[in-house]
């Protein structure tokens, strides 16, 4: 715990990891050269002078160009984490060598976990950016003095724009929030291939598993469960979708892959992952049908997608077989579960690579900028189209690409109606 006067300005593991933090900082910047335009905007234009912004986002490498972005534009900055398991210890200390008030750490308790969201919500931010939206719903329940000085706020995930759509659909949003995880370039792109690889990643990191010949069972089957199921089959993996939705079950089994209940795929998976934003997905009833050696693995947001803690009371004994792995003893069989349930692309991997976040934060600075400049009233909000279509043409030039353009005729056919048969 370090304080700079009376005031504490960050807490973190360990100070003298700054070195390595701003090592991977920078790679992460030469991978993200969308956002290092947007950076050279902001600098010149100042667009979040006087803003104070507030996070809960996960502590990454990523994260950090993101921060430096939004402090280019003016902005003075706090953030936690969003995941107790997701802190990258180095960056979060070059964070605090740099300036930026930071308050996370790898292996946070729940009650550290919300001591340092509030060590950000006394921060007093104008704006919050938001990654499965506990920094909106503690600022709501226990905070809402701070909601007439709040100009608007942004959301990352899926999970979080679930839960402000109720927060909206009851009444209780009292200040706008941008869905930034429902840009085409977020969800398409970061939900996709970014949690398609690193679910992965996380996977082979905590087993070194073979996926080769396994039947990979996949509990979701939206952006996030396609990018798993695609990563899974490429690596040579019999995949199974359970899904609940008739139009997402409908289109697992025309991409495809085998579609059935849970109950049913249990028996059969040796690798199950939940990717739903819902609770209790995987259940004792689906563990005591699994067989020996299963594995399971989240990549949702929260710890609720497995039912960890009925696991816990059921097993014999709970061992932590190598980092990032547990081995659940039912007596008759083992079942092993990678990051303790908790996002498993984090937990037991580095996240998403930098070139996805490149989009996705690209999206968060240009919402910040957004929310600040317009008066939103208090919704959940999308952004503009022309400002998605800017990210994917900023990306395009970044990456050397080049794309057609519609000549004037073609122009004036799509704008007409008169032309047809």
């Amino acid at each position: 715990m370090i304080y700079f006067g009376e005031q504490m300005a960050h807490k973190v593991k360990d100070i003298k990891l700054a070195e390595q933090g701003f090592k991977n900082i920078e790679y992460a910047e030469s991978q993200m050269l969308a956002l290092e335009e947007v950076k050279k905007r902001f600098e010149k234009e100042q667009p979040l002078k006087g803003v104070k912004v507030g996070l809960a986002l996960h502590v990454t490498k990523e994260t950090a160009v993101l921060l430096k972005t939004l402090r280019a534009g003016g902005a003075e900055i706090a953030i936690t984490g969003c995941n107790p398991l997701s802190t990258q210890d180095d960056v979060a200390a070059a964070l605090a060598k740099d300036g930026f008030d930071v308050f996370a750490w790898k292996h946070e308790t729940g009650e550290e976990y919300y001591e340092n969201l509030n060590h950000v919500i006394d921060f007093k931010p104008t704006v919050t950016i938001d990654d499965g939206c506990d920094l909106v719903s503690e600022i709501h329940k226990n905070h809402s003095s701070m909601i007439k000085d709040i100009k608007g706020g942004t959301e990352e995930t899926t999970t979080g724009v679930i839960r402000l759509r109720a927060m909206e659909k009851d009444s209780a949003l009292k200040y706008p929030v941008i869905a930034v995880n429902d840009n085409h370039t977020k969800h398409l792109f970061d939900n996709f291939y970014g949690t398609g690889q690193s679910t992965l990643d996380g996977i082979l990191r905590a087993t070194n598993m073979l996926f080769a010949g396994k039947t990979f069972v996949v509990c979701g089957y939206g952006d996030c469960g396609r990018g798993v199921a695609a990563r899974a089959r490429g690596m040579g993996s019999n995949v199974v979708v359970c899904e609940v939705d008739f139009l997402k079950a409908l289109q697992a089994k025309m991409d495809g892959y085998r579609v059935m209940p849970l109950l049913n795929a249990s028996s059969i998976g040796d690798v199950f992952i939940t990717v739903t934003g819902d609770k209790h997905v995987i259940r004792m009833e689906h563990v005591e049908k699994m067989k020996a050696g299963a594995v399971l693995a989240n990549s949702g947001h929260f710890d609720l997608e497995i039912d960890v803690k009925a696991m816990k009371e059921k097993a014999q004994a709970v061992e932590q077989t190598r980092p990032g792995l547990q081995c659940f003893n039912f007596g008759k069989k083992k079942i092993y579960l990678c990051g303790e349930g908790r996002l498993v692309n984090l937990a037991c991997a580095e996240g998403h690579p930098s070139e996805v976040m490149d989009l996705s934060f690209c999206g968060q600075a240009l919402a910040v900028e957004y929310v600040v400049k317009n008066n939103l009233d208090s919704a959940v909000h999308i952004l503009p189209r022309e400002i998605d279509n800017e990210i994917a043409k900023l990306k395009l030039e970044a990456m050397g690409i080049k794309k057609d353009e519609l000549t004037a005729e073609q122009k004036k056919y799509l704008e007409s109606w008169e032309e047809g048969t």
